[in-house]
């Protein structure tokens, strides 16, 4: 199976949220304006996080900063304003120093999957301002949300 077909097939699980589209959210085609799928996977992202205690809206307290250095995206459906979006959100690999988190998009109404892809973060010291090993804190609260990532050999 291709790496778009299982993303498309099988969402992550570990966190979803929706979102409503606002009309300012749309092009002039009138429905999601491409990139904005892009921001909902990141918003709700930054919401599973929270979740974690991971302090991603509070880089002042957070002991390390996480750069996103790789983002993709598979666009299937389009959805316009008024429509709920079901936004997923889980990771799909936890390295030493960078993760990647899965997301897909589906109608909530229909169930029709929108777009599916994934973010790749890296943790990246504060001072030096590049990568560190994923703070203890954060992988330990990653792999209670998420055990099936624990058996990738770090």
């Amino acid at each position: 199976m291709t790496d778009t077909a299982t993303r498309l097939l099988h969402p992550p699980t570990a966190y979803t949220d929706v979102l409503k589209v606002r009309y300012s959210d749309t092009d002039a085609q009138g429905h999601l304006y491409f990139a904005n799928y892009m921001i909902y996977a990141d918003e709700v992202g930054g919401h599973y996080m929270e979740s974690l205690g991971m302090t991603a809206m509070n880089p002042q307290q957070a002991p390390c900063f996480f750069f996103t250095v790789n983002i993709n995206c598979d666009f299937v459906g389009e959805c316009v304003a008024g429509d709920r979006v079901r936004v997923s959100v889980g990771y799909n690999r936890l390295g030493r120093s960078s993760a990647e988190m899965g997301f897909q998009l589906a109608n909530e109404g229909s169930g029709e999957v929108l777009a599916a892809g994934s973010i790749t973060q890296v943790f990246v010291d504060k001072a030096s301002r590049r990568p560190c090993p994923v703070p203890a804190q954060y992988r330990e609260a990653i792999l209670r949300a998420q055990p099936e990532l624990g058996d990738q050999g770090l």
